[in-house]
C-alpha cells in the first residue's frame, strides 16, 4: 500500500489515540510521520517504535500548539528532518464538558487556545513548507461542533470554530493547490474517553442507542477516513466537514 508514499505529514497530538492511529496508518501507506506530542514522551516514542519496526519512517517531535514558539520549532526540526512537508493533520485538542456556571476563563481559553490557535499556528508554520507545490490540511474536529452536548458548551463552540477556519480557508486558498478538511469523529473510545469516564457509562449507552452502526467509534475508524483526504482519492474534496460517526452525526 502507497497511497501517501514520500509524502511527509506532521501529525499534532499524536502519541495516543486518534492522533496514534493516524500516524501508524499513515506511516503504512508510505508517509513520513512526525509525531509530535506536548507532554506524553515516552507515548510519542512507542508510538514511533511501532512505526520503524514495520519499516516506516517516523520522529518525534515535542511541541504544545498553544506556544506559538513551539510550533515553529516543531516545523523547524520538520524542515531539518525531512526537508519538506505536504500534510498536516491538527488533531492536537483538549475538551472540558462542565456546567455554564462553572466555565472559567482559565478553562475557556485552554481549549481556544489549543483546539483553534493551537491549529491556526500549525496551519501558518505549514504554508511555508508547502511552499508553491501546495498542501493538504486536515482539522481533527468534532461531532459536537454541529450536534452539542450539554455541558459541552465551550468544547462545542471551539470545534465550531475550527470547522469555520476549514471552509474559510478553503476558499483563501484558491489557486494555491491547498486543500483543507475537516473529519467529526462521533465518541471514539480513546485514553482520553476512558479517563473522562465516557467508555462504560450511561452516556456511552445512550449514544450507542442512537448510533445507526451500533457501536462506540475506534481510532482507526478515524485513521481510515484521515487517509482518504490526505490521498490523491479524495482530490476533488475541498472544504468539507465529513462526519465520521456511525451516523450518529448526519447531517
Amino acid at each position: 500500500m502507497s497511497k501517501l508514499k514520500n509524502k511527509v505529514a506532521v501529525i499534532t497530538g499524536a502519541s495516543k489515540g486518534i492522533g496514534a492511529s493516524i500516524a501508524k496508518y499513515f506511516a503504512a501507506e508510505g508517509a513520513k510521520v512526525v509525531v509530535n506530542y506536548a507532554s506524553s514522551k515516552a507515548d510519542a516514542d512507542k508510538v514511533v517504535k511501532i512505526i520503524t519496526d514495520n519499516g516506516g519512517t517516523a520522529i518525534a517531535v515535542q511541541g504544545d500548539v498553544s506556544k506559538q514558539e513551539d510550533v515553529i520549532r516543531l516545523f523547524d526540526e520538520t524542515k531539518n528532518a525531512f526537508g519538506t512537508l505536504d500534510i498536516l493533520v491538527n488533531n492536537a485538542g483538549i475538551y472540558n464538558y462542565e456546567p455554564i456556571e462553572q466555565v472559567s476563563a482559565e478553562t475557556f481559553h485552554q481549549q481556544f487556545n489549543i483546539n483553534v490557535l493551537g491549529s491556526i499556528f500549525s496551519i501558518q508554520s505549514a504554508l511555508k513548507l508547502f511552499g508553491e507545490k501546495g498542501g493538504n490540511i486536515i482539522n481533527v474536529s468534532s461531532g459536537a461542533s454541529r450536534s452539542p452536548l450539554p455541558t459541552g458548551s465551550v468544547y462545542s463552540a471551539s470545534k465550531a470554530a475550527l470547522d469555520a477556519i476549514t471552509i474559510a480557508l478553503s476558499k483563501e486558498f484558491s489557486g494555491r493547490n491547498i486543500r483543507i478538511n475537516s473529519i467529526l469523529p462521533g465518541v471514539v473510545e480513546t485514553e482520553g474517553s476512558h479517563a473522562a469516564g465516557f467508555i462504560g457509562s450511561e452516556f456511552e449507552a445512550k449514544l450507542i442507542s442512537t448510533t445507526p452502526l451500533g457501536r462506540t467509534g475506534q481510532p482507526e475508524d478515524i485513521a481510515k477516513a484521515a487517509v482518504f483526504l490526505a490521498s490523491d482519492d479524495a482530490a476533488w474534496v475541498n472544504g468539507e466537514q465529513i462526519a465520521v460517526s456511525g451516523g450518529i452525526y448526519g447531517f
